[in-house]
C-alpha cells in the first residue's frame, strides 16, 4: 500500500499533504500581485517633456490604471518610510547625543508642509533625471513619503523608549547582541503600534495625493497619471460624476489593500503583544489563514523564513559609540546649551543661504503677516486637538479592546482617514456661498480630516496592545469605571496617545495647506491662516514668502513640541511604562 505523509495542523485534526484550493488561491494572489506591480513599475519610467503636459482623462475606464499608479507610489513611499523609521528612530532612541540632534530635526521635518517640499524638490528631481518620467515620479513619491514617515518614526521611537525593563534585562541576561535585541525584542515590541501607524501613513498619503500628483509651483505644471491628478482635474472642471467615480475607485483600492496587506499584518502582529496570559480573542485574517494552510506557501516560504530567522539571530555587535544609552540619563545642561547654540547658528546660516537662493529677503511687514497667520492656524490646531481627544480616545479604547469590532472598524476608519478633503470642497463651497457663512470658521472643520485619525489609530493600537492580564486584574479587584480610566486604561495608552497627538498636530498643520484655501472651479475661498498664506505664495511662485511661511510654521511646531509634547514623552517614559 502506498505510504502517505501526514501532518498535524493547528486545529488538531489529521490531513494529508496534498494540494488544495488554498494553494490555488495563494498562487493566484502572489502571481496577481507580482503582475500588477510589474505593470505599475513599467509605467513609472519613460520619456518626459515639461513642454508637453500629460493629458488626464476623466473617463472611468482610465481609473484602474490611475489607481494602480497611485498605489505604486504610496507603497514605494511606505517602504522608504519603514527603512527611515528603523534607522532614524533607532539611532535617536539609543544614542543620547544623536537624540539631541535627530528629534529636533524630526520636529522640523514634520512641520514643513508638503507644498513646502514640492516647491524646492520637484525641480531637483526633474533635473536629476532629465527627459525621463522617473524624475517627476520620484518627486511625487518623496512628497508622499513626507506625509508618511514622521508618525511611523515617532511611534517606533516611543516604543523603544518604553520597552519594559524586565524584557530588556532578560535580553541582556542572555547576552544577546544589539542586532539580536533589535530584531527579537525591540521590533516585535513596537510592531503592533507601528503597523497601525503604517495604516495611518497609507491613509495620510491618500489625503495629500492631489498635491503630490498634480504638481503646481509657479509656472511649473506637472500632472502624473493617478487618482490625485484625476481628482484635481475633476475639481477644476466641476465634474461631480468624475468625483463620484474617484470615490468609488478609492473605496475599492482601500478595501483591497486592507484585506491583502494590513489585515494580515494586524493578525500576525497580535502574537507580539506584551502580556503573561493568553488573549481571549485574537484578530483574524482570511489571507493569512490561506497562506498558513497552503502547502506551497509553507514549502516556498519556509526557506525564506529560515533565512530571516538566522539573519535576526546573527550575533552582530554594535559599534561602541552607538550602544544604547543608560535609562533615564538626561543630557547635561551645558551640553544642551551648546547644542541649542549650534542649532541656532546653523538655522540662521541655512536661512541666510536660503534667502540668497530664492531672491530678495521679505520685509518686516511680510514677517508680521506670516506670524499673525501662524497664530490663527495655531489656534485652530489646538482646538482641533482638544476636540479629537475628547471624541476619539473613548472610541479608540472601546474599539481596541474588542478584536472583532476592530476588524469591522479598521477598513471604515482607513477609508475615512484616506478620504481627501478635496472631494468635500464642492459641498463646503456651495454651503458657504449659499448661506453666506464665514470661511474663517466653516473651513476649519476640514482640518479635522488631517487630525483625528492619527489619534484614533494610535489609541486603538495602544488599547489593542494593552496586556490582558492587567485588565483581568482590574476586573478581579472590581475597579470602578472612573478609576479604571484614571488608573488603568489612560496610563496604559498614554505613550500611544502622545504619539498620536504629536502626529495629529503635524497632520493638522499640513492639512491647513488644503483646508484654509479651497476652490471649486472659478470659486475660491480663503479662511486666512498660515496654510492659506503658503498655498497662495506657492501658486504665485513667490519663493521668499514660501520660505518665510515654512519657517514660521516650523518655529511654531518646534515650540509646541518642545514645550508640550517632549515633556509628555518624558512623563510617559518615567510613569506609564509596562514594567
Amino acid at each position: 500500500m502506498p505510504k502517505h505523509r501526514a501532518e498535524v495542523p493547528s486545529a488538531g485534526d489529521w490531513r494529508q499533504r496534498t494540494l488544495g484550493w488554498r494553494d490555488v488561491v495563494a498562487t493566484l494572489l502572489v502571481l496577481g500581485t507580482v503582475v500588477l506591480l510589474g505593470v505599475g513599475a513599467r509605467q513609472m519610467v519613460g520619456p518626459f517633456t515639461l513642454a508637453h503636459e500629460t493629458a488626464i482623462s476623466l473617463s472611468p475606464m482610465a481609473l484602474p490604471l490611475y489607481v494602480l499608479r497611485t498605489i505604486m507610489r504610496m507603497l514605494a513611499a511606505l517602504i522608504a518610510s519603514l527603512v527611515f523609521t528603523f534607522t532614524y528612530a533607532t539611532l535617536a532612541a539609543k544614542s543620547r547625543r544623536a537624540e539631541m540632534v535627530l528629534i529636533p530635526i524630526l520636529d522640523v521635518l514634520q512641520s514643513v508642509p508638503i507644498l513646502g517640499y514640492l516647491s524646492f524638490t520637484v525641480v531637483f528631481f526633474v533635473s536629476v533625471f532629465p527627459g525621463n518620467v522617473l524624475g517627476p515620479e520620484l518627486a511625487a513619491i518623496f512628497a508622499i513619503f513626507t506625509s508618511q514617515a514622521w508618525n511611523m518614526a515617532f511611534s517606533f521611537y516611543q516604543s523603544l523608549k518604553t520597552i519594559p525593563a524586565d524584557l530588556d534585562e532578560a535580553s541582556r541576561g542572555f547576552r544577546a547582541s544589539a542586532w539580536q535585541r533589535f530584531w527579537r525584542l525591540e521590533v516585535p515590541f513596537a510592531m503592533p503600534g507601528l503597523i497601525w501607524n503604517m495604516m495611518m501613513s497609507m491613509s495620510g498619503g491618500w489625503f495629500f495625493v492631489v498635491a503630490s500628483e498634480a504638481i503646481s509651483v509657479g509656472d511649473l505644471r506637472i500632472a502624473l497619471p493617478g487618482v490625485g491628478s484625476y481628482v484635481a482635474r475633476a475639481i477644476q472642471e466641476r465634474d461631480m460624476a468624475a468625483v463620484a467615480w474617484a470615490i468609488v475607485a478609492m473605496t475599492i483600492a482601500i478595501f483591497l489593500y486592507d484585506q491583502l496587506l494590513f489585515r494580515p499584518m494586524v493578525a500576525w502582529a497580535d502574537k507580539f503583544r506584551f502580556e503573561q496570559t493568553a488573549a481571549q480573542s485574537a484578530p483574524r485574517s482570511w489571507v493569512l489563514d490561506v497562506f498558513r494552510r497552503s502547502l506551497l506557501a509553507r514549502r516556498f516560504g519556509g526557506s525564506i523564513g529560515t533565512f530571516l530567522r538566522k539573519a535576526a539571530r546573527a550575533p552582530i555587535p554594535l559599534p561602541r559609540r552607538f550602544r544604547p544609552m543608560p535609562r533615564r540619563s538626561p543630557p547635561g545642561r551645558a551640553m544642551g546649551a551648546v547644542w541649542y547654540g549650534v542649532l541656532a547658528l546653523f538655522l540662521g546660516y541655512a536661512g541666510f543661504e536660503l534667502l540668497r537662493f530664492v531672491g530678495r529677503a521679505p520685509s518686516w511687514e511680510d514677517v508680521m503677516t506670516a506670524v499673525a497667520n501662524g497664530g490663527l492656524t495655531l489656534l485652530r490646531v489646538v482646538v482641533l486637538i482638544i476636540f479629537a481627544t475628547l471624541v476619539w480616545v473613548p472610541i479608540g479604547v472601546a474599539v481596541g479592546l474588542r478584536p472583532k469590532l476592530t476588524e469591522r472598524v479598521q477598513p471604515i476608519a482607513q477609508f475615512l482617514a484616506a478620504f481627501p478633503a478635496n472631494l468635500l470642497f464642492p459641498v463646503v463651497v456651495y454651503l458657504i456661498v449659499r448661506f453666506d457663512l464665514s470661511p474663517a470658521i466653516w473651513l476649519s472643520p476640514l482640518m479635522i480630516l488631517g487630525t483625528q485619525w492619527y489619534m484614533l489609530f494610535n489609541v486603538i493600537a495602544g488599547a489593542s496592545a494593552f496586556p490582558g492580564d492587567y485588565r483581568e486584574a482590574a476586573r478581579s479587584f472590581r475597579v470602578r469605571p472612573w478609576r479604571w480610566w484614571r488608573d488603568v486604561m489612560l496610563p496604559g495608552i498614554f505613550p500611544y496617545y502622545v504619539t498620536g497627538a504629536v502626529t495629529a498636530a503635524g497632520g493638522a498643520w499640513n492639512a491647513s495647506i488644503v483646508a484654509e484655501a479651497v476652490s471649486w472651479g472659478p470659486t475660491r475661498l480663503s479662511a486666512g491662516g498660515l496654510g492659506a498664506y503658503i498655498a497662495q505664495m506657492t501658486e504665485a511662485g513667490d519663493y521668499p514668502r514660501i520660505a518665510l511661511g515654512v519657517a514660521v510654521m516650523s518655529v511654531l511646531v518646534i515650540a509646541m513640541n518642545r514645550l508640550l509634547w517632549r515633556p509628555l514623552y518624558a512623563f510617559a517614559e518615567r510613569r506609564t511604562r509596562l514594567d
